[in-house]
């Protein structure tokens, strides 16, 4: 089974039925079909063989959802790029994937002028829209005279698929490797969760370059849906297409449903009838945050726990369970990513990969079809990722009698406090219950006494006070002594990276500059 295999189905068996809306622009599934043909014609016209990499540096679009398709179809592995880096970051994923072709929007153009001596390995570059010039090619005239039949080239299922660089809070980025068989399985195991189907309509604002936004558009066309695009996230638009654009489900992260609930004022007057179900994941949510959102759209939440390197999912926390929260049947759920998918299987384990008990934390590791080949020309990285056939997630979490997991933090996160481990997500959700708090982080940092101590970096909402001391008390009763913050700095936004993940590795940069070893 081929990822586009999906897609040729659906425009045999629903020609006629809406493939994806961005905007003005529509396609059905027959229409669809033939556009990713071309798209993969191109590539075998501009000389890039089967297995060979094509980085693409674009916002949202058709075009880019078409450059997937017609990637699969050719054989030819995407290198999906996040436009939020800086230049000289897009040059050392280029060059380590040795990309033979860059497909990019008008407004990175330049910023690829700037760094395009420094790409060796990329023969010809290609504008995706607008008046192409200064050595770029357009790529309508790419796609000109080409055939719109599908290419001849024998693709198998352990082919590889695309190549997404993992957000990189720590070191240099790394290419994880996904294959058809990886996609298709993980797509299989999602199918019955998102039950999704013909004429069902799909809201993406998530990036397309994130495996988020990637895997959902492939769960949205593996069904026969329709895949409505949003160019970038804005809570206004997005909340207007779920209440009257007639949305089924959608992915967000968390900071985006924060940021909708916040910054639209009409949000909680609007009606969301045809919206069934909201999913999200890749950062933690607030419970305060989670039990609002439910309480103004009306649908069913789900999360989803994974990685890149697993494709997208390895757990699932159906509406189900979100229920039995709300309830009060089993509170603590709204705080869990959820069980393992079908086929997955999942231990939590301590320093030697050996199980520990239910309650206790230690480190996710899991297995099962949806796992990346390997990290690209990074041998020594994959063996230590897959030890055993294991993903090593660097994700540290409990699992309770239930079999539900609970992420507590990242492993290399955790805070070593008086010879006591501190997890600060423990402390974040006790804070995010504070009424003033709108955000918060926890780090650790140098303390002569301790080795480290426990800091808060907190943002409020707008309009609202609080002093140091008071949310330091606020904590006492809720968690132990040691996991209080001994101090607080406040600030106005916290920095993260475009998954939602906060960039600790900043936050503590101040605090731990002069010394030889982040840990004390």
């Amino acid at each position: 089974m081929r990822v586009h295999d999906y897609l040729d189905w659906h425009a045999r068996e629903h020609p006629d039925d809406g493939f994806a809306v961005f905007g003005d622009q529509a396609l059905s599934y027959a229409e669809a079909a033939v556009e990713a043909n071309r798209m993969a014609r191109a590539f075998e016209q501009a000389g890039v063989a089967a297995g060979e990499r094509v980085a693409v540096l674009a916002q949202n679009s058709l075009d880019y959802v078409l450059l997937y398709f017609g990637a699969f179809k050719a054989g030819v592995v995407l290198v999906p790029l996040n436009y939020r880096l800086a230049p000289s970051e897009w040059s050392y994923i280029i060059n380590d994937a040795g990309a033979k072709l860059l497909l990019a929007d008008a407004a990175f153009t330049s910023g690829i002028d700037e760094i395009r001596d420094e790409l060796g390995s990329v023969g010809r570059f290609i504008e995706i829209g607008g008046g192409a010039g200064g050595g770029w090619e357009k790529l309508t005239d790419l796609l000109g005279g080409v055939a719109s039949t599908p290419p001849e080239r024998e693709i198998s299922e352990d082919d590889d698929l695309y190549q997404m660089y993992t957000s990189g809070t720590t070191g240099r980025p790394k290419g994880a490797v996904l294959t058809h068989r990886a996609v298709t399985a993980n797509l299989h195991q999602l199918g019955p969760l998102f039950n999704l189907g013909p004429g069902d309509r799909y809201l993406i604002v998530a990036p397309l370059y994130h495996a988020a936004a990637g895997v959902a558009t492939l769960a949205c066309v593996a069904a026969g849906g329709t895949v409505v695009i949003q160019q970038d996230f804005d809570p206004q638009a997005v909340v207007k297409a779920l209440s009257e654009e007639r949305i089924a489900g959608t992915t967000l992260v968390p900071a985006m449903i924060q940021a909708c609930l916040v910054s639209v004022p009409d949000v909680a007057e609007r009606s969301y009838d045809e919206l069934r179900f909201i999913i999200y994941g890749a950062s933690p949510i607030a419970e305060p945050t989670l039990r609002r959102a439910i309480e103004v759209f009306g649908c069913g939440f789900m999360q989803g726990y994974g990685m890149t390197e697993t494709t997208a999912a390895l757990t699932w926390l159906p509406a189900a369970a979100h229920d039995r929260a709300i309830s009060g049947e089993k509170p603590e759920l709204l705080l869990s990513c959820g069980r393992p998918l079908l086929g997955t299987e999942l231990r939590i384990v301590d320093e030697q990969d050996r199980p520990v008990p239910n309650g206790t934390i230690g480190q996710i590791i899991a297995r099962g079809p949806q796992l990346m080949r390997g990290y690209w020309n990074l041998a020594e990285a994959t063996a230590e990722a897959l030890a055993g056939g294991w993903m090593h997630t660097g994700d540290a979490a409990t699992m309770d009698d239930e079999g539900f997991v609970y992420i507590q933090d990242r492993v290399k996160d955790m805070i070593v406090s008086g010879g006591e481990n501190v997890y600060p997500r423990e402390i974040e959700d006790v804070l995010f219950q504070h009424p003033a708090v709108a955000d918060a982080a926890v780090i650790g940092v140098p303390d002569e006494d301790w080795g480290e101590s426990v800091k808060a970096i907190v943002v409020l909402k707008e309009g609202e006070s609080v002093a140091e001391d008071e949310l330091v008390e606020y904590c006492r009763g809720k968690i132990a002594g040691f996991k209080r913050p001994r101090s607080v700095d406040f600030i106005d936004a916290l920095p993260r990276n475009p998954s939602g993940k906060v960039l600790k590795k900043e936050l503590r940069e101040p605090h731990w500059k002069g010394h030889d070893r982040r840990v004390s």
